[in-house]
């Protein structure tokens, strides 16, 4: 089962603290709210006046560590702070001038106190207007999230009692659900992101269960083309136990006439296509439910197995004032860490990736997307307490996470200069287990804030951040001439899903693979769909290695 968030506990306070408070309450630290500034890096320190340089009231020193004295306001350097407390009593606890981070005088070290913190934290937030965008409604999404549990639980015993029936009719040695699909023409994009969908938990158990039933669809609707029934057919064929490679007509023909643009004989964008997709399928399955204008609350299947809420801050560098956004979204689209790249990182060649060569890792392009970026002077935008456009700095975190996270690896590179595109060839080194801890908004603004002590806004405790991935569609070859293989994770098995072609392969090559599109699950959805859906022997007596699947390409 998944793990929940770790509580953040309060360290103890020493007892030169604890005496403070208990004689002076939280006064000192109310009064000392009207001392403080906020940085445009949203670090907090002690105001000092613009004609004065603080100094050390003992050495008139003004360099080092300076603390400013909650008692009577003097300030003392870091080696005279010590000597101040003992000539005056009482006077043991002070602030950093720098960092308004509380200090003991006599244990000579930081101190901790949430109350404290409280006070910090709410001086960013005590002239921020009360209708920031998306700040409303967050613990409503909470006990959405709990009754969106509930209805899946309900669909795990449906979908396990089909495939258990279907399973007892397999012939194959492979685990039930690995079916090749024919290309009808350039169409491994389709196939690749097809094989990563069925083993989508949410995804299959809604289909698996009959929760979009074809005759009922076909009865209230009268449109001809349904992609839902299109999909629906599809599930059915590839967990029905035959093994023959299936040729999907029937719904490239349906998504071609709900995506014009896309319809035709050539090679498609995987990532274009898994969006296409999803927003048909929100189109057809939303229709019934109530949602607003960002998808928020809609109920469809894509959005419920697919959405997530990403946050965005704008801070101006020249108040400190925050401006934070809320966007609803089905993927995250990463870039490529390249300041760990070669210079040759950029070719229209396949490159494979050696011992000696540097890589990336999607822990470092979690963390470059989660990173402060300075916006250019040509995207100003407007202060609301400035009251004009000012220079600003942007982060991006994840306010929350999905049940299936696709993670989409930015290889295409166009450049509107050279007008000509071209692919990155760079090694991404990946995990097979997925800890989102560090990119949810609340680590991001905690660490913002100096790790303050606080309590974010929500209920994050019953957030599942621990991830597992389950498919890995990769992009092999040139820009214009490459192919689609996907890599699918069944039960801690990994099979090469290639059009028609399923074989069995070591983990190993997954990893050296040119990862496009990377999906992961809640883990306790991946460790339940292991232990509920029955399989048959995943590998023949004597370890000896699987037959490939072959049809037509």
């Amino acid at each position: 089962m998944s793990k929940q968030n770790p509580s953040y506990t309060n360290p103890k306070p020493c007892k030169h603290l604890a005496d403070y408070k208990l004689r002076h309450g939280l006064n000192g630290f109310k009064t000392l709210q009207n001392c403080l500034k906020t940085t445009p890096y949203g670090r907090t320190s002690v105001s000092k006046h613009k004609s004065e340089t603080p100094r050390c009231s003992l050495c008139f020193g003004y360099q080092g560590r300076l603390y400013f004295c909650l008692i009577c306001s003097s300030i003392t350097c870091s080696s005279h702070a010590n000597e101040h407390s003992q000539s005056h009593h009482g006077h043991e606890i002070a602030v950093d001038v720098e960092r308004a981070e509380l200090y003991c005088c006599v244990c000579r070290d930081q101190v901790y106190d949430p109350d404290f913190d409280r006070a910090v934290v709410s001086k960013h937030f005590m002239d921020m207007p009360s209708n920031v965008n998306g700040v409303e409604g967050v613990v409503e999404e909470s006990n959405k999230r709990r009754r969106l549990g509930l209805g899946l639980e309900l669909e795990w015993k449906r979908s396990k009692r089909l495939i258990s029936m279907a399973d007892r009719r397999a012939k194959s040695i492979f685990p039930l659900g690995l079916r090749g699909l024919n290309n009808l023409g350039n169409t491994c994009f389709m196939n690749s992101v097809l094989q990563a969908l069925f083993h989508a938990p949410p995804l299959r158990n809604y289909f698996l269960s009959d929760r979009h039933n074809r005759q009922s669809c076909r009865r209230r609707s009268s449109d001809r083309l349904c992609l839902p029934c299109d999909i629906d057919v599809i599930f059915s064929a590839v967990f029905s136990g035959d093994r023959t490679p299936y040729s999907p007509a029937r719904f490239l023909y349906s998504w071609w006439q709900h995506s014009e643009n896309l319809a035709s004989y050539e090679q498609q964008d995987a990532h274009e296509f898994f969006i296409s997709m999803l927003d048909q399928i929100h189109v057809k399955e939303g229709k019934s439910g109530n949602q607003d204008k960002d998808n928020r609350d809609c109920q469809c299947i894509a959005h419920k197995a697919f959405s997530g809420l990403l946050r965005s801050d704008v801070t101006c560098t020249t108040c400190g004032f925050t401006s934070t956004t809320y966007d609803p979204c089905v993927d995250i689209s990463l870039n490529l860490d390249m300041s760990f790249c070669p210079s040759t990182g950029m070719t229209n060649r396949t490159t494979k990736p050696n011992e000696n060569a540097i890589i990336s890792t999607l822990l470092g392009c979690l963390d470059l997307f989660t990173r402060p970026e300075k916006l250019g002077p040509d995207q100003k935008l407007y202060c609301q307490n400035c009251q004009e456009r000012r220079n600003s700095l942007k982060q991006m975190s994840i306010r929350r996470l999905p049940i299936v996270l696709c993670l989409h690896i930015k290889r295409f590179e166009h450049s509107t200069i050279r007008k000509m595109s071209r692919k990155i060839d760079q090694y991404l080194q990946f995990p097979f287990s997925l800890d989102m801890t560090p990119y949810l908004s609340s680590s991001i603004v905690r660490n913002r804030f100096g790790n303050r002590i606080f309590t974010f806004e929500g209920d994050e405790s019953e957030t599942c951040t621990e991830f597992e991935v389950f498919a890995v569609v990769t992009h092999s070859g040139m820009l214009e001439s490459g192919h689609y293989v996907t890599y699918v994770r069944v039960r801690n098995r990994w099979y090469k899903c290639d059009d028609a072609w399923i074989t069995e392969v070591d983990e190993g090559v997954v990893r050296a693979s040119q990862c496009y599109l990377m999906y992961y699950v809640q883990k306790g959805f991946y460790y339940k769909a292991s232990e509920d859906l029955s399989c048959l022997p995943m590998s023949p007596p004597g370890g000896e290695s699987y037959l490939p699947i072959a049809g037509c390409c």
